[in-house]
């Protein structure tokens, strides 16, 4: 009677867990956040065939980010303009993703004056992009409460960002760029130029031209 137990409950959790997988399929589709949806109305603009896969970490001050058709923003994705819900910010919009973009599961894109992302641009998983950073000039005051002047940053269309890429304030990504795994960004990177590293440097160069490539020392 044991082992005859012990198959009908290992049935029974089997029939339950493949329930459970159907139904978190089925609400992963519907609680998405796409432009027909009362969250995606929320947004500065959202374009067609555009979806914010659920769930989402954090959707905060919508009304000044934009994002353009056809743009997969994975799940467990931060996603905001500012510091604290219904924030008055200063520019419009705070975050700008173009056409066709890919961002990777659990990333976070944090603007506070400018972030621009092209079309075509597509991100491993858990990249973070951010225009403001912490100081540490004073050393009675707590980090926390040092914040360091907002720098626009850029990441020009068609470029790959890999898995762990930093995206620091004063960041300017040129077009068809490749940044490399967990490589750290705080300057400028040329177009056509794979770069790597903490601070991330130009390794390669490619030419537009030919395709042909050159060697970084």
């Amino acid at each position: 009677m044991g082992a005859v137990s012990h198959s009908i409950r290992g049935r029974m959790m089997a029939r339950v867990g493949d329930a459970v997988a159907w139904c978190w399929d089925r609400l992963s589709v519907i609680a998405s956040v796409g432009p027909t949806s009362r969250r995606g109305r929320r947004f500065g603009a959202f374009g067609e065939g555009s979806i914010i896969c659920f769930p989402a970490t954090s959707l905060m001050n919508e009304r000044f980010i934009e994002i353009g058709e056809n743009t997969m923003i994975g799940p467990h994705v931060a996603l905001s303009a500012g510091m604290a819900p219904g924030q008055e910010c200063l520019s419009q919009p705070v975050v700008r993703i173009g056409d066709r973009c890919l961002i990777g599961r659990g990333s976070g894109i944090v603007g506070h004056f400018s972030i621009d992302i092209g079309d075509d641009v597509w991100t491993g998983h858990h990249v973070y992009i951010t225009d403001q950073n912490h100081g540490y000039d004073n050393v009675d005051i707590p980090i926390s409460q040092q914040s360091m002047p907002e720098k626009p940053v850029r990441i020009g269309s068609g470029s790959w960002l890999g898995h762990g890429t930093v995206v620091l304030p004063g960041a300017d990504i040129g077009e068809h760029v490749v940044i490399g795994a967990n490589s750290v960004v705080t300057g400028s990177i040329p177009s056509f130029s794979v770069a790597v590293g903490a601070p991330a440097r130009v390794v390669k160069s490619m030419s537009e031209a030919d395709g042909s490539t050159s060697q970084e020392h």
